[in-house]
C-alpha cells in the first residue's frame, strides 16, 4: 500500500510523541513478577508481538490486558515512559511486566521526556542473556531513534530479537533509509535466529522498508495479511500499515493478525512463527555494540533489564 500525499499530509497531524534531549539512563526495574503460565504450543512454536501503546494514555491496564488475552512470548514495545510525569511517576515496563507476567523485561531509553526516560522496551517470557543498544543516524534536532538487541534463552537455543521505532514521518524519507542501512548492515553480522519488530513508520513498499526485506521477512506478507492498517487514519480513509513483525529464514511465519482495539493510536500485530530446529552450531555476532550488559544488571549505558525473583 502507497500513500497519497493527502494521507501523508494528515498523518504529519497524528498523535505520534516527538520528544528531543540527551540520550537517558533509567534506573534498574525492580518489583516482584509473578510467571505467566507458558501456553501450550509445538516444539520451535513461538508467539511475538509489536505494540506502539502511545505511552499507556488510554490506560495502562487495557494495554496489558490486550497483551495478556493474546499470551505473546515476546513483545516489543515502543513509546513507554518510566517515571515521568505523564505516567505518573510510574515504571510503565515494570508495571506491565507484573499486569502481564512476562517476567523479564527491558527498558531502552531514547531521551528524556515529561521528567522521565522515554524509549522502548521488550516483555519476555525467555530469559534476556544479554542486552545491546545502538543509536540510530538521526538529523540534527530530530529526536533520537535507537535499535535494541537483546539475545533471548528460547528452550537452550539463542534468538536474537531486535526492536526500533523509526523516526516519524512525513519529510524524513532519507533519514528513515539510512536507519534501515544501519539496522540491515548490523543484522547481517548475527548469525543467530533474528526477529526484528517495530514502528517503522513507513509503508511496506516504501525504500527503507524494502531494504530490510532483503534479508528479512515481513511475517504480515508472508502470511498474506498486510491488507489490515495498523495505524488508523480519521474519517473514511483507510488505516496505515507502519508496524511490523520481520523475521530471518530460520522463522517459518505461520500467522498475522492486526488487533483492532482502540486502546491506542496503533494496533498490535501479533505473529506466529515456527522456528527450524538448529542444523549446526553458531557464531557469536560481530561487532561491538554501544552497550552490552547480562539480564538483571544495570549496563553502563540506557539500556535496562530486569527479572522478577
Amino acid at each position: 500500500m502507497r500513500t497519497s500525499p493527502l494521507f501523508t499530509a494528515l498523518f504529519v497531524a497524528g498523535t505520534l510523541a516527538c520528544a528531543s534531549g540527551p540520550a537517558v539512563r533509567p534506573t534498574l526495574s525492580s518489583g516482584t513478577t509473578p510467571v505467566a503460565a507458558a501456553p501450550a504450543r509445538d516444539p520451535g512454536a513461538l508467539r511475538v508481538m509489536t505494540f506502539n501503546i502511545q505511552s499507556g494514555l488510554k490506560g495502562l491496564e487495557q494495554v496489558a490486558e490486550v497483551i495478556r488475552q493474546e499470551g505473546p512470548d515476546v513483545v516489543a514495545l515502543q513509546e513507554v515512559d518510566v517515571g515521568s510525569t505523564r505516567a505518573r511517576g510510574e515504571d510503565q515496563v515494570e508495571r506491565l511486566s507484573a499486569l502481564t507476567g512476562l517476567k523479564y523485561r527491558a527498558h531502552f531509553g531514547t531521551t528524556r521526556l515529561y521528567g522521565g526516560a522515554y524509549g522502548i522496551a521488550l516483555l519476555s517470557r525467555y530469559p534476556l542473556q544479554s542486552l545491546a543498544q545502538y543509536p540510530l543516524p538521526t538529523p540534527r534536532g530530530a529526536e533520537p531513534r535507537t535499535l535494541a538487541h537483546a539475545v533471548l534463552d528460547v528452550d537452550g537455543r539463542e534468538v536474537s530479537v531486535y526492536a526500533t521505532h523509526l523516526i516519524r514521518r512525513p519529510f524524513n524519507g532519507a533519514a528513515r533509509v539510512r536507519q534501515s542501512v544501519f539496522i540491515s548492515r548490523l543484522l547481517a553480522k548475527d548469525t543467530r535466529p533474528r526477529l526484528l519488530m517495530g514502528d517503522l513508520n513507513d509503508d511496506p513498499d516504501s525504500r527503507p522498508v524494502r531494504l530490510l526485506r532483503r534479508q528479512l521477512q515481513d511475517v504480515a506478507r508472508v502470511t498474506r495479511s498486510d491488507g489490515t492498517g495498523t495505524y488508523p487514519m480519521p474519517l473514511f480513509l483507510p488505516s496505515l500499515r507502519i508496524d511490523y513483525v520481520m523475521a530471518c529464514g530460520a522463522f517459518t511465519p505461520v500467522s498475522t493478525r492486526v488487533l483492532r482495539v482502540g486502546v491506542s493510536d496503533h494496533y498490535p500485530v501479533v505473529a506466529d512463527l515456527r522456528l527450524a530446529p538448529p542444523e549446526a552450531p553458531v557464531e557469536a555476532p560481530v561487532g561491538a555494540p554501544v552497550v552490552v550488559a547480562p539480564a538483571g544488571a544495570a549496563p553502563a549505558g540506557s539500556a535496562t533489564a530486569a527479572a522478577a525473583p
